[in-house]
């Protein structure tokens, strides 16, 4: 009984109203009217909290829900054939993880909390079951998805065709416009995920993306305190990447 008691305060406790999230512009919510948000409120009615390392779920897993991550950060990674992992993304507060699963109906990648992290936990039958009765919800959830197929083309040209140090000038522009997106600087930020990770993430070895850290940092474009990034001269790495798009 004891037990029961602890799990229902704990469930009490993880209520989360979308109505009053600070969030709300950044994530699902973005244009439902007040009514609409209240049956949101009832549909997201869950919490769950990680610590570092922690998996929110594994390649495999049955697809159940889709998150919004409410604090923290995440990366989504695969592992490849030999057992290197590659990671596919970094999701931060207000991103939704969760979508690979919806084709297969079991998730394709592992999704691994970078800090402690709290995400908001969206049953998806039900998201479908309310989308098809709110329009302006599902109009909303298309414009999530579009937004992680443009995320997904853009790593795809990063990859493709960047030289390493265009490849993390764009991506160091990247966290900066996602960071001024919250209201954080743009200029001014924690990287939570390692270079071995980032690298991973860009295609490059780890020692091509310290080097290109340390060109940076030598030509006064950034200055770097281990993950603590300040950003100098932001016009000088739009000027890096633009040196691509103008070939």
């Amino acid at each position: 009984m004891a037990s029961t008691a602890r799990l229902t305060v704990l469930s009490e406790g993880l209520k989360t109203a979308c109505s009053q999230c600070n969030l709300q512009e950044l994530c699902l919510p973005i244009g439902l009217s007040n009514n609409d948000l209240a049956q949101l409120d009832e549909l997201v009615s869950v919490r769950k909290r990680l610590k570092r390392h922690q998996h929110l779920y594994r390649t495999g897993d049955p697809f159940e829900a889709i998150y919004a991550v409410r604090a923290g950060s995440f990366k989504t990674s695969i592992v490849q054939e030999d057992g290197r992992e590659q990671v596919t993304g970094f999701q931060m507060t207000s991103e939704i993880l969760g979508l690979d699963g919806i084709s297969a109906e079991t998730h394709t990648c592992d999704a691994e909390a970078l800090e402690d992290s709290e995400v908001c936990v969206i049953p998806f039958a039900k998201l479908e079951e309310l989308s098809r009765q709110v329009e302006p919800l599902q109009h909303q959830f298309h414009k999530v998805m579009s937004r992680e197929i443009v995320r997904d083309h853009s790593v795809m040209m990063l990859l493709g065709s960047m030289r390493a140090e265009e490849r993390l000038a764009a991506f160091l522009l990247n966290l900066s416009q996602r960071f001024t997106a919250r209201g954080f600087s743009h200029t001014e930020f924690h990287l939570r995920m390692t270079r071995e990770e980032i690298g991973s993430y860009l295609g490059l070895k780890l020692e091509t993306v310290s080097r290109a850290f340390s060109r940076f940092q030598e030509r006064g474009l950034i200055s770097v305190q281990q993950k603590h990034i300040h950003i100098l001269d932001i016009d000088g790495l739009h000027a890096i990447v633009s040196q691509h798009t103008a070939l």
